[in-house]
């Protein structure tokens, strides 16, 4: 028992020392880094001022730009040829197949709704599937909703059915955000290696698994229960 409590007194001084060691290491830290600020004369600091300052300029025109080729909402285009033109102007795309009567797709129009305005980075349209046969056929979307995630103006990635979000039909935007962001079509500030619904599954959230029927190339829907 006495060799135990020893122990766990040597334990806890190393760790106690650990602590004030890297406490140490943060002051030196912010001491230099004071020191540097205090030491800077006028001119220095004008110039840093000013690279500031453009710094933020210039990420305000990025974001003018954006806004102006129609990112910041989410929206609907009415054809094919829309598309092409869309995708030819912005880096990031991410494009909803929808069909009116699949009910997956109001689920996916919800997220998309709310995530468009935070990225704006990124371009978010949703195109009729049975209004764009050929690019269906291009792109070989067989299972709806499908979102095809494009960047500089190739279709890089997609994401078919709830498959990747959980597996279920109450995933939540941050789970879609996790997964747009793994395709590095947002800049997303979260842990990749940790999908939202892990986290999730932790307090037991059950799951409903989905099927996604594709037969004879024709284009089925994620919710439905066809033969």
């Amino acid at each position: 028992k006495m060799a135990a409590d020893t122990s766990v007194d040597i334990l806890q001084k190393v760790l106690e020392n650990e602590i004030l060691q890297s406490t140490k290491v943060v002051e030196e830290h912010l001491d230099a880094e004071i020191q540097k600020l205090d030491q800077m004369d006028e001119d220095e600091l004008e110039r840093l001022k000013q690279r500031r300052l453009e710094a933020l300029k210039k990420s305000q025109q990025q974001k003018q730009e954006w806004l102006s080729k129609g990112h910041g909402e989410y929206r609907e285009i009415p054809s094919e040829r829309d598309f092409f033109q869309e995708v030819k102007e912005s880096k990031n795309v991410v494009c909803h197949f929808y069909r009116d009567t699949t009910f997956r797709c109001q689920i996916m129009d919800k997220h998309l709704t709310v995530l468009a305005k935070k990225h704006i980075e990124t371009k978010f349209l949703k195109l009729n599937a049975e209004k764009s046969p050929f690019l269906c056929e291009r792109l070989r979307i067989k299972v709806i909703p499908t979102l095809a995630l494009i960047k500089d103006g190739k279709t890089q990635d997609y994401v078919v059915g709830f498959t990747d979000l959980g597996n279920t039909d109450d995933f939540t935007t941050e789970t879609l955000e996790w997964r747009l962001g793994c395709a590095d079509l947002i800049n997303y500030s979260g842990n990749l290696m940790e999908p939202p619904f892990q986290s999730q599954k932790k307090y037991g959230t059950s799951f409903t698994k989905l099927d996604k029927k594709t037969i004879r190339g024709k284009i089925y829907d994620s919710d439905s229960d066809d033969d």
